[in-house]
C-alpha cells in the first residue's frame, strides 16, 4: 500500500471484507453457538446422548475425564473450522469501478511489478479515454 501510495499520490486505497457464500456464513454461526452448548455440557457434566436414550461414545468419557482440555478441544478446532468457513482467500482489485485483478480467477497474488504495471495500463487507458471527445447523439 505504501509504495503504491508514494507511486500514484492520487490513487485512493481502499480494503473490505469479501464475504463468503451464505452456506458458510450460516455454518460458521451454527458451530459458534454449538461450540458454547457443547462446552457448557462439558462443564456441567450432563450427558446429552442420556437424553436421546443413547449410550454416550468413549470421547464424551474422555472429556468429562479432562473437562478443561476437552473445553479447549472444542473451542479451538470449532474456531478453526469457523474461520475456514469465513475465509474466502479474496484478494481483488478494482479501479475505477472496473475489475482489474480477481485472486479467485488467478488463484494467486499480483506481484507487486504486476500489480505496478496493471495501475500504469490502467492510468494510461484511464488518461486516453478522457482525452477522446466525446460524440453526441
Amino acid at each position: 500500500m505504501r509504495v503504491i501510495s508514494q507511486r500514484y499520490p492520487d490513487i485512493r486505497i481502499e480494503g473490505e471484507n469479501y464475504l463468503p457464500q451464505p452456506i458458510y456464513r450460516h455454518i460458521a454461526s451454527f458451530l459458534s453457538v454449538f461450540k458454547l452448548v457443547l462446552i457448557g455440557l462439558i462443564i456441567v457434566g450432563k450427558d446429552p446422548f442420556a437424553f436421546f436414550g443413547m449410550q454416550a461414545p468413549s470421547i464424551w468419557q474422555w472429556g468429562q475425564e479432562n473437562k478443561v482440555y476437552a473445553c479447549m478441544m472444542v473451542f479451538f478446532l470449532s474456531n478453526m473450522i469457523e474461520n475456514q468457513c469465513m475465509s474466502t482467500g479474496a484478494f481483488e482489485i478494482t479501479f475505477n469501478d472496473v475489475p482489474v485483478w480477481s485472486k479467485l480467477e488467478s488463484g494467486h497474488l499480483p506481484s507487486m511489478q504486476q500489480l505496478v504495471q496493471i495501475l500504469d495500463n490502467e492510468m494510461k487507458l484511464n488518461v486516453h479515454m478522457e482525452s477522446m471527445p466525446h460524440h453526441r447523439s
